[in-house]
C-alpha cells in the first residue's frame, strides 16, 4: 500500500489523497440506464425476462418467485446458517425496535395544540444485489425495518436465479413478494410496475453503478420512486495508534477491499513502522482470499497515510467522511466525540466492521462518497414520514390570531389575513 507523510505534503497535496476514484464512463452508463428504463416501461415483464438472459445468464418464465419456491430453497440452507441469520435477525430487530418514533405534542400557548406523528411509507421495494457475493445480509437490513416501521407492502428483487439464503431472509422477515429481476431494469420496474411487479413508493437498497444511477434516474422523475439514497462504491477508514494488532488492522482493510475493484481503503496511523507493518501484512492476507484478485485492485488506489497525533487523525477522517471507520486505539471512545463525519463507527480491538455488517443490529446500508457529511445510516425513519397536526381552541384562537393578522398582512397575503380575520368577527359576533 502506498504510505504518505501527511506533514509532507501540501493543502492541495491533501485534497488530492482524500479524492475517491471517479466513477468511469458515467455518461455511457446514463444513456445504456436511460434505455433500459425505457425497455421495461414499454414492455414489461418480456424486457425483464430478456435481461434476466442477457445480464445474468438465466432463463426464466416468470418473475415473481412462488411460495413454493421460497418454502423449498429455504429447506435448502444449512441448519447452521438458518441459525446464524436467527441471531443476526434477533439483534437487528432489537436495535431497530428500539428507534419507534415517540409522538410529540404540546401546547405551544394556551388552546393552540401541536402535534408530530408518524405514518408508514406505503409501498417499499428493496434491491438485493447478487453478483458474486449474494448478499442475503442485505435481505435482513432493509426487510426488519420495513416490517417494524408497519410498511403495507414490502417487495424484494434480486438478479435470478437468486441465492437461496436471500430467499430464506424474505420468508424469515415476512416479505410480502419476491421478484427474480436485476440491475436497471429491476429499478425501472420496481418505479413504475409491471404486470407481475407491484409499482412501489420509495426504493431501498445498494447495487453497482447501473443501479446507482437507475436510481438516480427513476427518484428525478415525479411518476417513478423516491429512493434511501444515491450510494457510490464502499469504503472504510482506519485510525489506529501504535498499541493496535497489525494483523487486525489488515484484516479489517482487507475485509472492505474484497468488496470490489472500486472499494478504497484508508489508513491513518502516527508511525512509519506500524505503516509498514500493516502494509506487509496486507500482503500476506491477500495472498490467501479467494477474492484477490477484485481486493489487489483496491488496493492499488488505497493509502495509509501517517499523522502526527490522534487529533490528526481525525481532522483526517472528518475531511475523507468515511463510509466505515474504524477505531483502533488505546482509549477509543474518548476519540468518538470527534468524530463529525461516519456513516458507521467501529470502536476498539474487537469491533471489527463484519460485526455490522452482519449482526451487531446496525444497519450496513450507509451513504459513501462523503455523503457522511449531511446524511444518515439507514434507519427505522427512512420506512416512514412524519405528520404535523394543530388544533386550536376559539381561546387560542384569538389570543394568536392577532399576530397571524399582522404577519399575513406585512407579507401582503391578503386571503391569508382573512381567513382569520373573518373567523375573528365571527367570535366578536357570537
Amino acid at each position: 500500500m502506498q504510505i504518505l507523510i501527511y506533514k509532507n505534503l501540501d493543502e492541495t497535496q491533501k485534497k488530492e489523497i482524500l479524492k475517491r476514484p471517479a466513477v468511469k464512463a458515467k455518461d455511457e452508463i446514463s444513456k445504456i440506464v436511460k434505455e433500459i428504463i425505457n425497455d421495461v416501461r414499454k414492455r414489461g415483464d418480456e424486457a425483464l425476462i430478456e435481461q434476466a438472459l442477457k445480464f445474468d445468464k438465466v432463463q426464466i418464465s416468470s418473475i415473481k418467485v412462488s411460495e413454493e419456491e421460497l418454502k423449498n430453497a429455504s429447506a435448502r440452507v444449512s441448519k447452521e446458517l438458518r441459525e446464524a441469520i436467527k441471531i443476526a435477525f434477533e439483534n437487528i430487530k432489537k436495535f431497530h425496535e428500539a428507534q419507534l418514533f415517540k409522538k410529540i405534542e404540546l401546547e405551544t400557548m394556551k388552546g393552540v395544540k401541536c402535534e408530530l406523528l408518524s405514518r408508514p411509507i406505503e409501498k417499499v421495494g428493496l434491491y438485493i444485489p447478487g453478483g458474486l457475493a449474494p448478499l442475503f445480509s442485505t435481505a435482513l437490513m432493509l426487510a426488519i425495518p420495513a416490517k417494524i416501521a408497519g410498511c403495507e407492502k414490502i417487495v424484494l428483487a434480486s438478479p435470478a436465479k437468486i441465492n437461496d439464503a436471500v430467499l430464506f431472509c424474505a420468508s424469515l422477515c415476512g416479505v410480502d413478494e419476491v421478484y427474480q429481476m436485476g440491475g436497471a431494469g429491476a429499478i425501472a420496474a420496481l418505479a413504475y410496475g409491471t404486470k407481475s411487479v407491484e409499482k412501489v413508493d420509495k426504493i431501498f437498497g445498494p447495487g453497482n453503478a447501473f443501479v446507482t444511477e437507475a436510481k438516480a434516474q427513476v427518484s428525478a422523475d415525479i411518476g417513478g420512486a423516491a429512493i434511501d439514497m444515491q450510494a457510490g462504491p464502499s469504503e472504510v477508514l482506519v485510525i489506529a495508534d501504535e498499541n493496535a494488532n497489525a494483523r487486525f488492522v489488515a484484516s479489517d482493510l482487507l475485509s472492505q477491499a474484497e468488496h470490489g475493484a472500486d472499494s478504497q481503503v484508508i489508513l491513518v496511523c502516527l508511525s512509519e513502522n506500524f505503516a509498514k507493518k500493516v502494509s506487509d501484512e496486507v500482503d500476506s492476507q491477500l495472498k490467501n482470499l479467494p477474492r484477490k484478485e477484485l481486493a489487489s485492485k483496491s488496493i492499488e488506489h488505497s493509502k495509509i497515510i501517517v499523522a502526527k497525533n490522534l487529533e490528526q487523525c481525525l481532522e483526517i477522517s472528518n475531511a475523507y467522511a468515511p463510509e466505515h471507520l474504524i477505531i483502533q486505539t488505546e482509549n477509543a471512545r474518548e476519540l468518538l466525540k470527534g468524530v463529525k463525519h461516519a456513516g458507521s463507527v467501529f470502536l476498539g480491538a474487537y469491533s471489527p466492521e463484519s460485526m455490522g455488517d452482519y449482526a451487531s443490529g446496525t444497519n450496513h446500508v450507509l451513504p459513501t462518497y462523503g455523503l457522511t457529511r449531511t446524511h444518515s445510516s439507514l434507519n427505522l425513519s427512512d420506512f416512514s414520514k412524519r405528520m404535523s397536526v394543530q388544533e386550536l381552541s376559539a381561546e387560542g384562537f384569538k389570543e394568536l390570531g392577532k399576530s397571524v393578522r399582522i404577519l399575513a398582512a406585512a407579507e401582503a397575503l391578503d386571503a391569508h389575513k382573512n381567513a382569520v380575520e373573518f373567523r375573528l368577527e365571527s367570535l366578536k359576533e357570537s
